[in-house]
């Protein structure tokens, strides 16, 4: 008999059990890497009919076993109190970043689920918080003091196309020299009044291109953080009305509307020079992303990483780019099969490529784009009066 493991799942939402929007949904690569050894013990949610449906939909074949034993829960502190005979051992925190990433009170879910599960390994999804930075790193101490494992859901430093990225750069010796970042969102599927909102989401590139913003890092090493620069275009500018918008934008007052585009560059303390372009404009579902990462004698173009993943190679003396196409490379899968050997002991903290610490690195590169986005919006308008 296979031994179960207990998952506590935090939040009801897409992220946890899936959307139109895109690949995201954790139960369903649960369910394929533990089989038969999931069990589902709760679900953490404050609305409870959401809860209900997500688990509902749960319930039959061939997952449906998985279910059977899962309670309700609004609160960490009533799972706590209820699961004493069926401690989770991992949690998947897959909550709204309000919610986490801080020790100010009921934005607390890590310590509180440090506090209830001492021994529960914790997954948690990107970005770390919306909160303020230095209370993401009072949170980060009291997990290493712990020694909590966690796993942060950066998921595209799991693909294949990356880690062949990363080789090359090793086996040859390469100092990287740039990274470019393009990441143009379809934005008609997305109708949460909340995402769009900044003072609850965070923005597009603290709660978006966020991934990007930590391949960046992946190559580029750490960010000299005063160095960065940014511009955007503001949704009460011409160039950023949209027409395909399937929600009433009108209710969420103006200064808290997203950038439908912006424009950020800085320095690597290593010397090299980073970019990131985000755009709100294309309609449908299917967005258009592309990264590039610059060496001496190379260049590497990662397309379309969140779906079909091609690489694009330029080797010293050769004109002709080296394609390499990624079918059936899921990063979702790859990151949570990592996590769970971790923390079953079966892997070395190694196999985790995200770690809490790491993750904030890019939670403050991501503020810093948005503050230095924000100040020269700020200067552009005082200019114009």
């Amino acid at each position: 008999m296979v031994d179960p493991v207990n998952v506590l799942l935090i939040g009801a939402g897409e992220i946890n059990f899936g959307s139109v929007e895109g690949p995201w949904n954790h139960t369903l690569r649960l369910e394929k890497i533990l089989g038969p050894r999931l069990r589902v013990v709760g679900l953490v949610d404050l609305d409870e009919s959401r809860a209900k449906a997500a688990l509902d939909a749960k319930l039959n074949p061939p997952v449906g076993s998985a279910y059977t034993s899962c309670k309700l829960f609004p609160t960490v502190r009533e799972a706590a109190r209820s699961l004493l005979s069926e401690i989770p051992q991992i949690a998947i925190v897959g909550a709204p970043p309000f919610a986490r990433g801080t020790d100010i009170p009921g934005r607390d879910l890590e310590l509180q689920l440090t506090n209830a599960f001492p021994r529960c390994a914790l997954f948690v999804e990107k970005p770390v918080s919306s909160g303020p930075e230095d209370a993401c790193w009072r949170v980060a101490d009291v997990l290493a003091k712990k020694g909590t494992l966690v796993g942060v859901g950066y998921m595209l430093r799991y693909l294949k196309a990356v880690q062949l990225i990363k080789k090359i750069i090793a086996d040859n010796g390469l100092v990287v020299m740039g990274t470019n970042a393009r990441y143009v969102m379809a934005y008609e599927w997305a109708r949460k009044q909340a995402w769009w909102d900044k003072t609850r989401s965070g923005g597009p590139i603290i709660e978006q291109a966020t991934h990007f913003c930590d391949l960046s890092r992946y190559f580029g090493g750490d960010v000299h953080l005063q160095s960065v620069v940014a511009h955007t275009v503001q949704p009460n500018e011409p160039p950023g009305k949209l027409s395909a918008k399937r929600f009433d934008e009108d209710v969420i007052p103006p200064d808290n509307r997203l950038p439908r585009l912006t424009s950020a560059t800085w320095k690597y303390k290593g010397g090299a020079v980073g970019t990131l372009t985000h755009v709100i404009a294309l309609h449908g579902n299917m967005y258009d992303t592309e990264f590039e990462v610059y060496a001496d004698g190379y260049r590497f173009k990662l397309v379309d990483p969140y779906s079909t993943p091609k690489l694009c190679i330029r080797r010293p003396g050769l004109a002709e780019e080296e394609v390499h196409i990624f079918n059936d490379d899921d990063p979702f899968h790859t990151e949570l099969a990592a996590f769970i050997e971790v923390a079953e002991g079966r892997s070395t903290e190694e196999r985790l490529l995200s770690s809490y610490a790491d993750a904030i690195k890019t939670y403050e590169l991501t503020w810093a784009i948005r503050r230095a986005s924000e100040a020269a919006a700020a200067r552009y308008t005082e200019s114009l009066e």
